[in-house]
């Protein structure tokens, strides 16, 4: 003998069997309804007794509609509020304020940063108030105004460490395509070069390297307006050589 739920289960099943959806139903209802918000209320009553024919046992529950029974009965579709849809969330596209850049601060008169001090610097150069600090590699240099945003006329590169054979990969290129001579700056080596990072038109800019030490290297630069200011090439190498035996390591 079957159970009461499962005869319960059967009666329902019999009766939405019979439910059948016409094919036109949906454009009807459309056809027949006025205003937006007609047409969406009859839109969701027509897609709810689609749900309901093809639903294979009696008792369905899709949203609000529901069928208990050989009859179902559809509860009101609620009307759709712009009140519930949700937008992205915001986006804070504002840019990250730039870190500072790394730099000595006040170095007075210039003529020491970092772990070398300046002993000779050509006539009328003064510090640029300019500097940057990136532990093994820093830098400053020296021009007529003290002007941070002026030209530069002399410029110092200091190499430490680890950072020794980027300099020493370079001059190696250099050695390697003729390009420079091997000098003497009192018991230290050194390297001279016109190398062709100068501002356009230019010739190039004279540079002296020189070995401070195992751990420390100095590039020593002319900016090649500057460089004019002088009667020629072997001048300016004259002037590079000076800076250079006076620079002394404090590493």
């Amino acid at each position: 003998m079957p159970t009461l739920e499962e005869e319960i289960r059967q009666i329902m099943a019999d009766e939405t069997a019979r439910l059948r959806v016409a094919p036109d139903l949906a454009e009807r209802v459309m056809r027949s309804s006025r205003g937006k918000r007609k047409r969406a209320r009859a839109a969701a009553l027509a897609a709810s007794v689609a749900v309901i024919a093809a639903a294979p046992i009696g008792y369905v529950t899709v949203g609000s509609v529901a069928t208990t029974g050989p009859e179902p009965a559809i509860s009101a579709v609620p009307e759709p509020t712009t009140s519930a849809t949700l937008g992205p969330p915001a986006i804070d596209d504002t840019p990250p304020a730039p870190s500072p850049t790394p730099d000595f601060g006040d170095l007075g008169e210039g003529k020491e940063f970092g772990h070398v001090k300046v002993g000779y610097l050509p006539e009328r150069l003064k510090w640029s108030n300019w500097s940057l600090d990136f532990g093994d590699r820093y830098t400053t240099s020296y021009n007529f105004d003290g002007d941070k945003n002026g030209f530069y006329c002399v410029q110092i590169y200091m190499y430490e460490e680890a950072a020794v054979q980027e300099v020493d990969d370079r001059i190696k290129q250099y050695r390697d395509e003729d390009d420079g001579e091997e000098i003497t700056v009192g018991d230290r080596t050194g390297y001279l070069v016109i190398q062709h990072v100068g501002e356009d038109g230019m010739k190039g800019t004279p540079t002296l390297f020189l070995r401070m030490g195992d751990r420390q290297r100095a590039e020593i630069m002319f900016s090649p307006v500057y460089a004019k200011e002088f009667s020629g090439a072997e001048a300016v190498s004259a002037e590079l050589r000076k800076i250079a035996e006076g620079l002394t390591s404090t590493l």
